[in-house]
Order: structure tokens, then C-alpha cells, then sequence
């Protein structure tokens, strides 16, 4: 899910960037790519020039959207099954163009298009895969210190980039561990009782 979640908002802000600037007669202006390949020598092999790049750079379980049953009731029995993981995305927008107008230019482009939408599901767009639910995009602000560790776990030095958390990503490996049916009747004593029904 983690894929499909960050190529889909790649591939909406790629449709809101020809939308403001026109075609691009170059590969899509934003890739979803790793951002500190930049600095590791191997620029022209990875196509990271002259591009905004959508990295991931944290991912951390959202412990309060977490379900604590560990069961799915149907009709006929109970399901046991390992509840749904939630997670939070962090994703880093790194402007990395030939000028740094430009450079400014496509980040201003980014921050409008979350501005605009920032709640993604499949009523509003079809393309959404229908395993995930919701999106979620909230802007995140670093202090100047934590720009400082970000970047130098990254390994470079800071280009113009915005960091947002993209909440609501749900895991499920949809495995039934144990399954049993309804209990419909208790004996006691050789006495039967019977479940009230309404």
C-alpha cells in the first residue's frame, strides 16, 4: 500500500503541474524517487536532475486510529484475525531544478495543490485504489534544527523541499488465524438455557 499511496499522489501533482505550466517535452516533473542518491555520485544514472523529488522518509504506526479487536464477527461465526495496521507517511518534496526560480516555482506549485485538495478517497478520485479507504495530506513544519538532522541523515546539503505526513495508509493481510461459530446454548448442571431473543 505504501507504493501505491506515494505513485498516486506523484501522479496528481504531476497532472496539477502540467495543469499550471503545460506538457513538460521532458519525463514527468516530479518522480517518486530517493532523494539522497543525489549526493552519492550516481546523479545522471538515477534521472534525479532537474526534477522534484518525492522521497519517503519516515513511516511510524498511528497508534490512535489502531483497532484492539483482535475479530471479525459474519453472520455464521467469528473471524480471529490480527487487526489492521495504521500507518503515517512522511514524504519530503525536494525541489532539485536547473534554476532556483524554478526550483521555487515548483514548490510554491506543491504547497497550492495540497493547499487546494488534501483529503484524497475513491469517491473523489476513481483512480484511488480501492484497498485504500482515505488519504490524508497535512504539511509538517521543521524548526531549523530538525532541517539540520533531516538533511544530514539524507547526506547533502539542503535544497528547497516541504515536508508533509500523509495519514490513513491501512495494512491488512486479510489472514484469518482461527475461526469458530456462535456459542447458542450453555448447559449447566444438565440444565439447558436458551439465549433470549428479541
Amino acid at each position: 500500500m505504501i507504493n501505491e499511496s506515494l505513485q498516486f499522489i506523484a501522479d496528481e501533482l504531476n497532472k496539477y503541474l502540467v495543469l499550471k505550466m503545460g506538457p513538460a517535452n521532458e519525463p514527468p516533473r516530479l518522480i517518486l524517487g530517493n532523494v539522497s542518491r543525489l549526493f552519492d555520485g550516481e546523479v545522471a544514472a538515477t534521472g534525479l536532475v532537474n526534477r522534484v523529488i518525492m522521497s519517503l522518509v519516515n513511516v511510524e504506526e498511528d497508534r490512535v486510529a489502531k483497532q484492539q479487536e483482535n475479530f471479525v464477527r459474519t453472520d455464521v461465526s467469528t473471524r480471529y484475525k490480527n487487526p489492521q495496521l495504521y500507518l503515517n507517511l512522511y514524504i519530503l518534496f525536494s525541489s532539485n531544478r536547473t534554476g532556483y526560480p524554478d526550483a521555487l516555482q515548483h514548490l510554491s506549485y506543491i504547497l497550492q495543490f495540497f493547499q487546494f485538495q488534501h483529503v484524497f478517497t475513491t469517491i473523489t478520485h476513481p483512480d484511488l485504489d480501492p484497498r485504500i479507504q482515505k488519504l490524508i495530506v497535512d504539511l509538517c513544519t521543521l524548526n531549523f534544527e530538525q532541517v539540520n538532522h533531516l538533511w544530514s541523515t539524507l547526506g547533502g546539503k539542503y535544497i528547497p523541499s516541504v515536508l508533509y505526513k500523509v495519514r490513513q495508509i491501512t495494512i491488512d493481510e486479510d489472514l484469518t488465524l482461527s475461526e469458530s461459530g456462535f456459542i447458542k446454548e450453555v448447559q449447566i448442571n444438565d440444565k439447558v438455557i436458551q439465549p433470549v431473543t428479541a
